[in-house]
């Protein structure tokens, strides 16, 4: 039987939760760098993420 392959968006979410599940990050300092050092995009980007996170561990169903 064949594996299913990862989506490209299954291997960010692994890759962020790798990330930010390592203790010797500050995710504090990882925020105030992401704010100095990259464009507006990427935060709003981030904030999506994380929206999104919230909505599906609360159980919602998306709408097609």
């Amino acid at each position: 039987m064949r594996s299913k392959r990862m989506t490209q968006e299954e291997k960010v979410a692994k890759q962020l939760g790798d990330i930010v599940s390592d203790l010797r990050i500050d995710l504090d300092l990882v925020g105030e760098y992401v704010a100095r050092s990259q464009p507006n995009v990427v935060y709003n980007r981030l904030i999506e993420v994380a929206e999104a996170t919230r909505f599906e561990k609360e159980g919602h169903v998306r709408k097609p």
